[in-house]
């Protein structure tokens, strides 16, 4: 108590406290998610400014007293400021944060779920991928990584390894040609989607952006995960919400304009 540490991490959550302070949610590297006190960030001059916002990723020293810590400085490596220039993926940034601070807990070993928001935010960022197929690859390792997946290397039923190409909800995972009637919500896959799954939950977080899928294959896999956490997360994300909105504006636009070029 009454010393200062210096952690890695990223801002997920701020919180305007009284006039001047604000009051911050990192997830760090070392210590897991925690809550600081950033005095007087909100003025204009203050050094904590630009630190003390929504996906700011760098080293942060902390005082820590006697039940709070308090943000004493900063140094920030990444402000991700074009998340928030740019309307088309601001919502997925948000959205990526809101989960990350659901399922991550204070004084728990979250370096991988940060490795993952970082990568995946600056997947955002890049034109080499498509947003939605970036939001599904978070999602899946992040169930992942909280040993929350579905159960894709073999069969829920039977255990055999091969002709995987049905899913069951209610199981959670694959189920084999021979398994597939004992299950009434028996969906089938196409085998691109079955592999893009087991792709994203074994892969290193680090080589998770290095593949695209096509337009079926990714609507297929978005149609799996939403009904996934759906029935086993549970949660409602307030980000998700105005994200989805976002996603039907979009392709209904390049809809739109696709048909005028006919």
């Amino acid at each position: 108590m009454g010393q200062n540490i210096v952690v890695t991490g990223m801002v997920l959550q701020v919180m305007p406290i009284g006039e001047y302070d604000k009051r911050i949610t990192l997830l760090t590297k070392e210590q897991g998610k925690l809550t600081a006190f950033a005095r007087g960030a909100r003025r204009q001059n203050s050094q904590l400014l630009a630190a003390a916002n929504p996906f700011s990723f760098g080293e942060f020293e902390l005082f820590e007293g006697r039940s709070s810590y308090t943000l004493a400085k900063a140094s920030i490596q990444n402000y991700f400021r074009e998340l928030t220039e740019n309307f088309a993926v601001t919502y997925y940034g948000f959205y990526f944060l809101e989960f990350a601070d659901y399922y991550c807990q204070e004084n728990n070993d979250e370096r991988e779920m940060l490795k993952l928001l970082y990568q995946s935010l600056r997947a955002l960022l890049s034109d080499s991928y498509e947003n939605r197929l970036v939001r599904s690859i978070f999602e899946l390792k992040a169930l992942a990584i909280n040993g929350e997946a579905p159960h894709v290397f073999s069969c829920v039923s039977c255990g055999k390894k091969e002709n995987l190409l049905w899913f069951s909800q209610r199981r959670s995972g694959a189920l084999c040609a021979e398994c597939r009637h004992k299950e009434s919500d028996a969906m089938r896959l196409m085998e691109s989607t079955m592999y893009t799954m087991q792709y994203i939950i074994s892969s290193d977080v680090a080589k998770l952006y290095r593949f695209s899928v096509s337009a079926e294959v990714l609507a297929e896999l978005q149609r799996l995960l939403a009904d996934y956490l759906n029935r086993h997360v549970g949660h409602s994300f307030q980000s998700l919400k105005i994200l989805l909105e976002t996603e039907r504006m979009i392709v209904s636009t390049d809809f739109t304009l696709s048909f005028r070029k006919l």
